[in-house]
């Protein structure tokens, strides 16, 4: 094998990149990304981007990285084709790349909601750097911000905005916030930071109606309400950026399908990060994460090589949100959530437990337990419960 092939350069194609090098792959790889700066980190973009006096994009690899390991970097170049008979790549200009691995880490972008875009450049989304830039120049003191959407995004949105001196107003069509990722505890918790802040929340609502009226944007809820606002930012979740797979003929489901190796349903093409689906207990599922995509990278560059894969870890994300960083670790599905710490101090963790054994843990402002949890978690040994609750227990004595 003498050449690999990535397509995208987000956080799942750096690191992948890094990774080949790391184990000891001698020859060619070349990174392409549509974007023209070099890959860089995304959570900051809904937080730090946003709210730094001086914003600067954070590198995922030191710029220096991709010469010195011998990765080129194609950046602001767009692969239109994918040629599986020929085991090739056709960029925009019509420049073929060959590849004898090809690893396609296309990431996702925002799901479009078409009576908001209706709206023209009144309406964001955040997905990119130069989201991030236009948004800044929004997010204005006194400026009244509808954001729609109370999932992760919606709500650092939020926050940031808050920061920034907006006056803000959620709406979201289900009953409560995150409902996606965060048990009952957390919810609340949240909900309670924002209308601390003064955050205000349409919840259970739907949107009938999208208008501008005088350069305001005017939100009619199904309940007749109507929300003003100089701009609307909506975050309603991702498509993948699976074309070219579809168009290859690969196995795709809004999302590229892969095994446990990262392998797709055509030989010698893989996929990692956000574009991939993987199959859990007979169901696609999708991790949007930048732990995730970090994992799958170095899945993927072993299985290319036909090197021992890395030993699975449970599933890692956080959020910041005002002064709150919050960090989930594991399965967030229980019916029984215990804590540790209280919520008035903002230093908790909240604990899942079945038969006795840890199966998830959320913290509040104790970012630093997360690697004890992480083991205690895949150790899967039966703990005392008083003990775990006792603030004065060190984690990292019950491992």
């Amino acid at each position: 094998m003498k050449q690999i092939v990535i397509i995208g350069g987000g956080q799942a194609g750096a690191m992948a990149a890094a990774a080949l090098r790391a184990q000891q792959f001698s020859g060619s790889i070349t990174l392409i990304s549509e974007e023209p700066e070099l890959p860089y980190e995304r959570p900051p973009l809904s937080k730090d981007m946003l709210l730094s006096p001086t914003p600067q994009l954070q590198d995922i690899l030191p710029a220096t990285f991709y010469e010195e390991n011998r990765i080129t970097l194609r950046s602001n170049k767009r692969v239109v084709a994918i040629d599986i008979n020929h085991n090739s790549v056709v960029l925009a200009d019509g420049e073929e790349l060959a590849w004898d691995k090809l690893l396609l880490t296309t990431g996702a972008k925002a799901r479009r909601l078409a009576q908001l875009d209706a709206l023209g450049d009144k309406s964001h989304t955040l997905r990119t750097a130069a989201d991030a830039r236009r948004l800044r120049s929004v997010l204005n003191a006194g400026q009244q911000i509808l954001i729609v959407g109370a999932g992760t995004i919606g709500l650092e949105l939020a926050a940031s905005a808050t920061q920034r001196g907006c006056q803000v107003t959620v709406v979201e069509q289900a009953p409560i916030v995150m409902g996606r990722n965060a048990p009952p505890p957390v919810r609340d918790y949240l909900m309670n930071l924002h209308q601390q802040h003064q955050v205000r929340f349409c919840l259970d609502a739907r949107i009938e109606h999208a208008a501008l009226e005088q350069e305001r944007v005017v939100l009619t809820l199904q309940s007749g309400e109507q929300l003003r606002g100089d701009a609307v930012i909506y975050g309603i979740g991702i498509e993948a950026n699976d074309q070219l797979a579809v168009q290859a003929g690969l196995a795709t489901a809004n999302g590229i399908i892969v095994d446990d190796q990262c392998r797709t349903s055509v030989a010698n093409i893989y996929a990692a990060g956000d574009v991939t689906l993987r199959r859990q207990n007979g169901q696609l599922v999708r991790l949007e994460t930048w732990d995730n995509a970090n994992q799958q990278a170095l899945v993927a560059a072993c299985a290319m090589l036909d090197k021992p894969l890395p030993a699975a870890v449970p599933m890692w994300f956080w959020t910041d949100q005002f002064d709150s960083n919050i960090q989930f670790v594991g399965a967030m599905h229980s019916d029984r959530w215990l804590m540790r710490g209280n919520t008035k101090g903002h230093s908790v963790i909240w604990f899942a437990l079945q038969d006795g054994r840890l199966t998830g843990a959320i913290t509040l402002n104790q970012g630093r337990e997360i690697r004890h949890l992480r083991k205690l978690i895949q150790q899967g040994i039966t703990l005392d419960e008083k003990q775990l609750l006792d603030p004065q227990v060190a984690l990292k004595n019950l491992i």
